[in-house]
């Protein structure tokens, strides 16, 4: 079990009520990582959670943002904060921005990786809808368009881990079948982006 939550308030006072809110919640008096969410006061949270780390309350700590407009800031905070152990971002093969700059910065200062909205919000789907999947895909063991959309983002060797968000258990048993069995190798994942390209 990796126990991982996030502070969202403004304030430190407000910030720590709401990280220890999280560790009972969690029933947990180590969280193993707690992330300022979308940057809310990050910079009045990363110094609470450098205290926290130091004394053994949380294992990792991490920034997050969800929007395209944000990648930017992410890095050059990872670049200029020492300390920072995971970012949180958004990045599919139809949002690839973060492959320009973060995830290099990221892989250079060895800070895991978070990967959201890997299906930009279910969006993605409709451009597929009722194509079949190209035969190619069984050569990195991929028998659906959601593991090809993860694929594609799992082998990007920046990546630590992506959270597909799904309430159906459907899904949830088809998004998983995506870690296992062979990835894309760099000439496949361009092949990827071609066709996803040429939708």
């Amino acid at each position: 079990m990796f126990l991982a939550t996030k502070v969202w308030t403004s304030g430190r006072e407000q910030g720590i009520a709401q990280m220890r809110r999280s560790a009972e919640l969690l029933k947990s008096p180590v969280l193993d990582l707690i992330q300022i969410h979308n940057l809310l006061d990050w910079q009045t949270h990363l110094t609470t959670l450098r205290q926290m780390k130091e004394a053994g309350q949380v294992r990792y700590i991490g920034i997050t943002h969800y929007t395209t407009g944000s990648l930017p800031e992410l890095a050059r905070i990872l670049e200029s904060e020492p300390g920072i152990d995971f970012v949180q971002f958004g990045y599919s093969l139809a949002s690839r921005e973060a492959e320009t700059r973060l995830l290099p910065v990221a892989a250079a200062r060895r800070v895991a990786t978070i990967v959201n909205q890997p299906f930009e919000t279910g969006s993605m789907f409709s451009r597929v809808r009722g194509r079949a999947l190209p035969e190619w895909a069984a050569e990195f063991d991929c028998t659906s368009w959601a593991q090809l959309f993860l694929k594609y983002i799992i082998a990007e060797p920046a990546v630590t881990c992506v959270i597909p968000a799904t309430a159906s258990p459907e899904h949830m048993a088809d998004d998983l079948k995506g870690g296992f069995g062979r990835l894309p190798n760099p000439q496949q994942r361009q092949q990827i982006r071609q066709l996803w390209d040429s939708l």
